[in-house]
């Protein structure tokens, strides 16, 4: 286990056994988080055959719909966290989301699915700002990266179980059910989050403070901005997040279609991969995170770059196979590889940003991250695939997630260079606190 402070047992806010019970909490809050996001991808094809909607238009469903206001509420929401509660914001964001995918199950048209999506994004928008606030308050900077690494390993299990009760539900249920089952249990955790999680001081980590008066959002951005490494970090998450999301809302689909796929098949190899692979490369990018950046900070991003590089030559090797037993394997290797960056992001921005600063600098990360990756990328497959569809058939998916690959290549060799800023760009961070 990683601890806080290793000379206190208690459950006061800096014991080690409670900073470790906090983590869990918002370990399970993101699952619910990614479950709620994931399952639409899994009934992609019966959405789109009830609404006779097009490959584009389920492309905007899965990402934009959901990506555009999660990124701008984001930024207003982080500007409360840097000053408010951030225990009570992520509870509250908790309830509404797991609400709105509730209702989801009750749309009756495209256009009120889109909209229970939306207010999903809105929702969702409240949960990792604040909570990447909260962990780098009751994490040290050598432990951090490793804590954020558990964090982000809840996207990949939220994922999985996602694929796997929804390849069940779409083999014999239905959509509608599936909403409403994978909702519900968040209305419970909301209050678990509210009633046990304790609001830590900030800074606490670091036995400093941030100043008496709160950054404003634009303080924040022109700081941000003023950083080199920030800029480059960004560029490069945000087209690793282009191909990490065409590939998490579309290989479902891939798999139903160019593999003919059972629903309950592919989705416990999308369960496997995701859980399995995503979990793995995030907690292995937070062990190169921490050990790297001991001997030298540049590497903790440098070093999960290369790694992730690795992974572009195995998903197109899973993109083009025929042979599905060759495929699978691939697929395996490239989701862990491809994820192992993310750590290193969360850990980064934290770190680039003064104390006050935090909340809204995850926001804007993630607004840059999701409006490419979560919003374009889903968009960007849909779309190629319908003009791939004359030539390809139904195996358009395969190009156009093919197309999306490389970008992700791209982004790693900006990563690689923004390590070359890094060290200065943190200790100007520290000094202007």
């Amino acid at each position: 286990m990683i601890t806080a402070r290793e000379d206190q047992t208690d459950g006061s806010p800096t014991s080690k056994g409670y900073a470790n019970y906090v983590l869990g909490v918002l370990f399970v809050v993101y699952i619910f988080n990614f479950v709620d996001r994931q399952v639409l991808s899994v009934f992609i094809g019966p959405i789109k055959e009830e609404f006779g909607a097009s490959d584009t238009q389920m492309g905007l469903l899965v990402g934009f719909a959901f990506a555009l206001l999660y990124t701008i509420a984001g930024i207003p929401i982080a500007r409360w966290a840097d000053k408010g509660n951030r225990r009570n914001i992520i509870a509250l964001g908790l309830l509404v989301w797991s609400a709105m995918t509730v209702l989801s199950g009750f749309a009756r048209s495209f256009m009120q699915l889109a909209l229970a999506r939306v207010g999903v994004g809105i929702g969702e928008a409240a949960g990792s700002p604040p909570a990447h606030s909260l962990i780098a308050d009751y994490f040290t900077l050598d432990k951090r990266g490793t804590a954020l690494a558990i964090y982000a390993s809840g996207a990949f299990v939220g994922g999985a179980l996602a694929f796997l009760a929804g390849g069940y539900l779409r083999e014999f249920f239905n959509w509608r059910t599936a909403f409403i089952v994978v909702g519900a249990p968040g209305i419970l955790m909301a209050l678990i989050v509210r009633f046990t999680v304790k609001e830590p001081p900030r800074g606490m980590s670091e036995q400093r403070t941030g100043p008496a008066a709160s950054s404003t959002f634009m303080d924040t951005l022109r700081f941000l901005l003023g950083s080199r490494a920030w800029v480059i970090m960004m560029a490069g998450y945000s087209l690793l997040s282009l191909t990490g999301y065409a590939i998490l809302m579309w290989a479902f689909e891939f798999l139903i279609r160019v593999h003919e796929m059972d629903s309950v098949s592919a989705g416990t190899l999308m369960g496997i991969v995701v859980g399995a692979g995503g979990c793995l490369g995030s907690l292995l990018g937070g062990a190169l995170v921490d050990r790297a950046g001991a001997t030298r900070v540049s590497r903790a991003v440098s070093f999960p770059a290369l790694v992730t590089i690795t992974a572009i030559p195995f998903g197109a090797a899973f993109l083009l196979s025929d042979d599905l037993n060759v495929g699978r394997w691939c697929f395996v290797a490239f989701f862990l590889l491809l994820n192992v960056y993310i750590p290193a992001m969360f850990s980064a921005n934290q770190n680039l940003a003064k104390l006050d600063m935090r909340a809204t600098a995850s926001a804007l990360m993630l607004f840059c991250a999701n409006i490419v990756g979560a919003g374009a990328g889903p968009l960007l497959v849909g779309a190629l695939s319908d003009s791939f569809a004359d030539t390809y058939g139904t195996e358009s998916i395969r190009y156009a997630l093919l197309c999306c690959l490389g970008i992700g290549g791209i982004g790693s060799l900006l990563l690689l260079l923004c390590s070359r800023f890094l060290e200065a760009d943190i200790e100007r961070a520290k000094s202007s606190a």
